[in-house]
């Protein structure tokens, strides 16, 4: 899946206000695949994670494929990355 540099902006943009699952979803999806950024799974699985708790059954998929490819202290990173991103966002 190949994300164009408008895509991308886009997805970050959206995280301006209260984004919807679909865009946190899209983000990992950029991260995961390197597409538009560098590759970093740590950051997909955030936005998979971020995605799959606000109901994008989808991201749950992706975030175990991710998981597969990393370490416990990546993932615990991750994991982090998330709540700490839910503190500052009403969601």
């Amino acid at each position: 899946m190949a994300f164009t540099d408008v895509e991308v902006k886009e997805a970050h943009d959206a995280l301006v206000g209260a984004p919807e699952p679909e865009d946190l979803n899209r983000l990992g999806l950029i991260y995961s695949s390197g597409e538009g950024r560098e590759l970093d799974l740590v950051e997909a699985h955030k936005w998979f994670n971020l995605a799959a708790v606000l109901g994008f059954e989808t991201a749950k998929v992706y975030r175990q494929e991710v998981s597969d490819q990393m370490r416990s202290d990546e993932i615990v990173s991750a994991q982090r990355a998330a709540r700490k991103w839910l503190q500052g966002h009403d969601c």
